[in-house]
């Protein structure tokens, strides 16, 4: 096991010699590689972020609050050394309702699936009972792991030996990376971890491609992360929003996109709204600058709210919302 870390022994700095030659064989003829990678771990642990920086454009929505990401994201990463398919999974957490359900069974199933598990967690030596149970889980797999400890920002170096040793002691780890997902700092370190790991192969997607997101489903999250952002502690875990209209003008310079926010109480509906429908203009125009930057084009956007009474735990509304797919409804 190598730490490939901000500092590195001489061990150490050799691999990670060996790593930035990417895309070369001993004998000087090129390879490609390619495979899966699983970002798992507790929820706002930075695994969106993460994911956003290393595809260097906004994917995954980001918020200080737990639950953000809800579906198995996949974005792809390309290079002359190789190709990596990024699955960023809902954090895994114990469930409470059948949308709690769904997402640490797809978190989980992907452990399954991957070639590579990158495992976020924070900087400090205290496991708790979520990471003890994620621990469980990497220790009876035989898929390799990688540990990435982010935010590494906001801890001195030596504070970030302690944590090494501490994770250490619990698992025989492939490797051991501190990053700061934030800053951006060691990703290209982590990345060339990670194609250490894969097997020599063809790309599984056009270089030009980042995600298998649709538009839709990515406009419907950015409404609903400026949502996550604005709005009151106990109504994010709450809310979905779906995208009911996204259509381009025929002149090419306007996209209409009619969205709705679903929650499952009047009072929060209230509270969506605002007074005088301050807060969801709020809403709304946080969302439509961003969409706009992303989409390269003036974006009229009309937000309505419903009212759908414990829909996280109604399959059909599940399904409806896209949290449930097909294969997936038998948890």
């Amino acid at each position: 096991m190598a730490v490939g870390a901000l500092f590195v022994d001489t061990k150490g700095a050799e691999k990670l010699e060996e790593y930035t030659k990417g895309g070369q064989e001993a004998n000087g003829q090129e390879t490609f590689k390619s495979g899966f990678a699983a970002l798992v771990g507790r929820p706002n642990v930075g695994k969106s972020t993460l994911m956003n920086q290393i595809i260097g454009q906004k994917i995954a929505i980001t918020s200080n609050k737990p639950q953000t990401t809800r579906n198995r994201i996949q974005t792809v990463y390309t290079s002359k050394a190789g190709q990596i398919v990024f699955l960023d999974t809902p954090g895994i957490h114990k469930a409470k309702n059948k949308l709690g359900e769904y997402m640490v069974h797809v978190a989980e199933r992907t452990l399954r699936e991957a070639d590579v598990i990158l495992w976020l967690v924070e900087p400090t030596t205290y496991i708790g009972a979520g990471e003890q149970h994620i621990l469980t889980q990497l220790k009876n797999g035989k898929v390799p792991v990688i540990l990435v400890i982010n935010k590494v920002d906001m801890v001195k170096k030596e504070e970030l030996f302690a944590v090494i040793d501490t994770y250490r002691k619990e698992m025989d780890f492939a490797e051991i990376v501190p990053v700061s997902a934030f800053q951006g700092k060691n990703i290209e370190t982590l990345i060339q971890c990670i194609f250490q790991y894969l097997s020599d192969g063809p790309a599984f997607y056009d270089e030009d491609t980042v995600t298998d997101q649709p538009m839709r489903q990515i406009a419907a999250e950015l409404i609903r992360e400026k949502a996550l952002r604005i709005l009151e502690d106990e109504i994010p875990h709450g809310i979905a929003v779906t995208i009911e209209q996204m259509k381009e003008r025929k002149n090419g310079s306007i996209m209409d996109i009619e969205a709705t926010v679903i929650c499952e109480r009047e009072s929060h509906k209230g509270i969506i709204i605002g007074k005088k429908g301050a807060m969801l203009k709020k809403i709304g125009s946080q969302a439509r600058y961003e969409l706009e930057q992303m989409l390269e084009m003036q974006v009229n956007l009309q937000i309505w709210v419903k009212v759908r009474k414990e829909w996280r735990d109604s399959e059909l509304l599940l399904k409806n919302y896209g949290y449930l797919k097909k294969e997936e409804s038998e948890f």
